[in-house]
C-alpha cells in the first residue's frame, strides 16, 4: 500500500468508507484539534524516539480517547501519511505499555501488524477502518497500563552499551541466562550494529524456545519484524528493547536452572535437530502423511512430537506436509473448543510459519518447525473438553444455496446461530467452487463492522493469510474451521462504528 495517502485520496476513500458504515460523510474530520507545546514535551527519564516521529507519538499519547479519531482525521487531511500513523502507533504502545505479560493490555502492540494486514488487503474505501480501530484500542490499553502502575520504557544509559564487536555475544549470554538488565543493554548495541536479518534470526530462536504466554512471544517477534519492514529499520531500537524484555518473562525461578514444562520440548528438540537429513527442505508432499500426523497430534505428548516430525522428514516427506498438519490441527482445536486459548494455536502457528519462511539459519528453521509441532499438544491439553472430540478431517459439508451471493450470505448468517453448521456450510460453499477470495473479503468486512477486540483482528488476519499457505487438499477445511471465531452478519455492530455515528449526529 502506498504509504503517503494524501488529502485527496483520504477524501475519496473516506467517503466510500462512510457508505460502508451507512454514513453520508465523515464531517467530524473537519474539526481540527490543536497541538500545544506542552503536549509534545518529552517526559524526563523516558525513552526518546527519532525527532521526526516523536511529536506524532506524543500526540497519540496525550490526546484523550474521545478526541483522538477526530484529531488524526484532521491531520490526515493535511497530508499525514498512513505509514507515519502506523509508526507512531507502534512506538506509542512500545513506550507506554508494559510487555509483561505478553498479552492482555499489550495486545495494543501485538495487534498493530494484524490491523495493517487487514488494511492492505481491503478495498481502498475500507483501508482506514482497521487503523482507526487500532488507534482507539491503543488508548484503551494505555489507560489500563496507567491503572496497573503506569509503566514507561526508560531512557538509554549510553555508557553501559557494549561495543559493536561484543554486542551479539553479550545479547545471547544475557538471553541464555534470562538476565533482563544485561539483555536490555546488549540489544541496544545489537540494534545499532547488526542487520535486521541477523538480529531477527536470534529473536526467532528466543521467541520460540518456550511455551509461556501461549505463543504470544513468537507472535510478538514475527509481528515486530513485519511492522518494522513497513515503517523502517530506523525505528528498531525501542521495539527490540521491548521485545527482549517480553521474551525474558517467565515467573518463578530462573528457567536456566530448572526443567519447567514450558521449556522441556525446546530442550529435547535442540538435542534432536542434528538427526534431520541434510536435504530436509525437499521431499514429497503427501496428504496421507498429513492425516497421520493430525491423528497422532490428538494424543501424543509435547516432548515426543519433535521425534514424530523428524521421522517423517527423514522418510523423505516435504516440510509442507508437516505444516499442513500444523495448520489443520490448530483449526481443529478451535473447532473443538472455541476460545482464547485455541485461537492462539492458529495465531502462533501463523507467526512461527512466517519466521520459518524468512529465517536463513538452517538450524533455527528446523527448530521452528519442531517447536510449532510441539506446542500443539500443549494447546490441546488446555482446550480439550470431555465431550466427544470434533475431527476437522471428518467434517462433512452441509448443503448450501448453489448461487454464490445467496450461499455466502447463508454461511455468515449461520455463524451467529450455530457455528458448527456454519462451518459445514462454509465447506460446502468452497467445495462448490465458489470464490474463496469473496469469502475472505466478506469475513474481513464483518470484522470491521462487528469485531470488538484485538483477537478478532489477530485471528482473522492469521487465518485469512494462512489459507494460502495450506496445500489445496486441506485449505478448505482450514478456512471452514475459522468460522468458529469469525464474525457473522447478525451480530451487534461494534462500539467504534457507533462512536463514529454519534460523532456525526
Amino acid at each position: 500500500m502506498n504509504a503517503s495517502i494524501h488529502r485527496r485520496r483520504f477524501l475519496q476513500t473516506g467517503a466510500a468508507a462512510g457508505t460502508l458504515l451507512g454514513m453520508n460523510e465523515l464531517s467530524f474530520f473537519s474539526r481540527l484539534g490543536s497541538l500545544s507545546a506542552t503536549e509534545v514535551q518529552i517526559l524526563p527519564g523516558s525513552v526518546q524516539f527519532r525527532p521526526e516521529i516523536e511529536p506524532l507519538v506524543r500526540l497519540l499519547e496525550e490526546t484523550p480517547r474521545n478526541r483522538l479519531l477526530e484529531v488524526i482525521g484532521a491531520r490526515i487531511k493535511k497530508d499525514l501519511s498512513y505509514r507515519d500513523i502506523l509508526t507512531a502507533l507502534l512506538l506509542a504502545g512500545v513506550r507506554n505499555i508494559q510487555p509483561r505479560p505478553v498479552g492482555f493490555k499489550f495486545h495494543a502492540v501485538l495487534v498493530v501488524h494484524s490491523a495493517h494486514l487487514a488494511s492492505i488487503n481491503s478495498p481502498d474505501s475500507e483501508r482506514w477502518i482497521p487503523l482507526f480501530w487500532a488507534l482507539d484500542y491503543f488508548k484503551s490499553s494505555q489507560q489500563r497500563d496507567v491503572d496497573e502502575g503506569d509503566w514507561t520504557m526508560s531512557s538509554v544509559k549510553e555508557s553501559e552499551i557494549p561495543p559493536a564487536d561484543k554486542a551479539r555475544k553479550a545479547f545471547t549470554d544475557a538471553m541464555d541466562h534470562w538476565d533482563v538488565e544485561a539483555a536490555d543493554r546488549a540489544v541496544i548495541g545489537l540494534a545499532r550494529s547488526g542487520s535486521a536479518d541477523e538480529i531477527f534470526q536470534l529473536f526467532y530462536h528466543y521467541g520460540s524456545r518456550d511455551y509461556r504466554d501461549i505463543g504470544h512471544k513468537a507472535i510478538y517477534v514475527s509481528n515486530s519484524r513485519r511492522v518494522l519492514e513497513v515503517i523502517g529499520w530506523q525505528h528498531a531500537e525501542p521495539v527490540l528493547r521491548s521485545l527482549a524484555y517480553a521474551l525474558l518473562a517467565h515467573g518463578g525461578e530462573n528457567p536456566a536452572h530448572h526443567d519447567y514444562d514450558a521449556d522441556r520440548p525446546g530442550r529435547i528438540n535442540r538435542e534432536q535437530i542434528g538427526k534431520i537429513r541434510s536435504d530436509w527442505t525437499g521431499g514429497e508432499i503427501k496428504s496421507g502423511v498429513t492425516s497421520e500426523i493430525i491423528q497422532t497430534l490428538r494424543s501424543i505428548p509435547a516432548d515426543e512430537t519433535g521425534a514424530l516430525v523428524i521421522k517423517h522428514l527423514n522418510a523423505g516427506i516435504h516440510p509442507q506436509s508437516i505444516w499442513d498438519a500444523v495448520f489443520t490441527f490448530s483449526g481443529e482445536l478451535l473447532m473443538r473448543n472455541p476460545g482464547i486459548v485455541s485461537l492462539h494455536a492458529v495465531t502462533t502457528s501463523n507467526a512461527m510459519h512466517y519466521a520459518f519462511q524468512t529465517c536463513a539459519d538452517d538450524r533455527i528453521r528446523r527448530m521452528l518447525l519442531l517447536q510449532n509441532a510441539s506446542f500443539l499438544p500443549l494447546f490441546r491439553q488446555k482446550v480439550l473438553k470431555p465431550s466427544p472430540e470434533q475431527s476437522l478431517d471428518l467434517l462433512e459439508a452441509t448443503e448450501v444455496d448453489p448461487q454464490e451471493p445467496q450461499a455466502i450470505a447463508e454461511v455468515f448468517r449461520e455463524i451467529d446461530k450455530d457455528r458448527l453448521t456454519g462451518a459445514k456450510k462454509a465447506l460446502s460453499y468452497l467445495q462448490l467452487g465458489h470464490s474463496p477470495e469473496e469469502f475472505i473479503n466478506t469475513a474481513r468486512r464483518y470484522l470491521f463492522l462487528k469485531g470488538s477486540n484485538s483477537h478478532d483482528y489477530k485471528f482473522s488476519s492469521a487465518l485469512l493469510e494462512d489459507y494460502y499457505h495450506v496445500s489445496p487438499a486441506w485449505r478448505y477445511r482450514f478456512l471452514a474451521a475459522g468460522v468458529f471465531n469469525l464474525r457473522g452478519s447478525e451480530g451487534k455492530t461494534n462500539g467504534l462504528v457507533e462512536r463514529v455515528r454519534a460523532a456525526l449526529s
